[in-house]
């Protein structure tokens, strides 16, 4: 069971139906590692295995931020995101279960939904938001991308403009702004975020779960040939990252300058 595991990187607590997963890296603002993903993994395929479990809950430690994406800190010091169970980093592998677990899977972001926590968000079933959120990527800046659910999908679901501006300006966003644009379902004070968020999971828990299942997968079905682009985005990333463009990205992140992507030139 999850709660014997001795987890590091996350914390977990069940509630009756709800099955509440937190990243307990609030120091370094929730940014996940590869230990992390792996421990993300292990308590959700928990909570698939488990029939008393109806939602899963996902949020972050603290009130600064929900998930800033993969820890740019850890590639800086290591040249990658560190050590792993089976010496693979596996977030692709959360993506897909996060899409496939047969359960609502329920976002709180409580702070800053940044970069890779910005895809795992979206990639959620529902969000719900923390007037204090804020919303964004910063691939391009850190020398990263998600081309494949972190683009495509998120392209279905704030439109083509939308996205594409998301990912070409490296922009924040208010939590305002998310909910105008359709990117979060509700927006509640801070205070009360994770009391309305349990609600609407016991609301949610309240009904037939082998419809909300079937449901569920009618709604992937509609964008599952996107995994195929998440699986080629994340080959090219994999090349990517090694590159000395990639690298200033990550330089400029841990020296706290601007990135300067001059000297590289413009694929033609």
């Amino acid at each position: 069971m999850a709660n014997e595991r001795q987890y590091e990187d996350i914390m977990v607590e069940r509630d009756g139906p709800l099955f509440t997963v937190t990243i307990n890296r609030p120091a370094r603002f929730n940014s996940f590692r590869g230990q992390t993903v792996d421990e993300l993994i292990h308590a959700f395929r928990y909570a698939w295995a488990e029939p008393h479990v109806r939602v899963v809950i996902l949020t972050g430690a603290g009130d600064k931020a929900f998930c800033a994406g993969g820890d740019v800190k850890q590639r800086a010091e290591t040249g990658d995101y560190g050590p792993t169970e089976l010496g693979m980093f596996q977030i692709d592998a959360f993506h897909r279960l996060i899409r496939d677990i047969p359960k609502p899977v329920v976002a709180a972001v409580n702070g800053a939904a940044i970069g890779g926590g910005h895809v795992i968000h979206v990639l959620c079933d529902m969000s719900i938001a923390s007037s204090t959120a804020r919303f964004g990527q910063a691939g391009p800046r850190v020398g990263s991308f998600d081309a494949g659910f972190g683009s495509t999908y998120l392209a279905r679901v704030v439109g083509e403009k939308r996205a594409r501006e998301i990912w070409f300006l490296c922009r924040e966003y208010t939590a305002e702004q998310a909910e105008r644009w359709g990117l979060v379902n509700y927006v509640f004070s801070p205070e009360t975020l994770m009391d309305e968020t349990k609600s609407i999971g016991r609301e949610i828990a309240r009904l037939s779960p082998t419809a909300l299942k079937f449901l569920k997968r009618g709604f992937n079905s509609d964008t599952e040939h996107q995994a195929g682009s998440a699986w080629l985005a994340m080959a090219g990333l994999d090349l990517f990252v090694h590159s000395d463009e990639a690298q200033e990205g990550v330089r400029s992140f841990a020296e706290k300058r601007a990135p300067d992507f001059t000297n590289y030139p413009a694929p033609v």
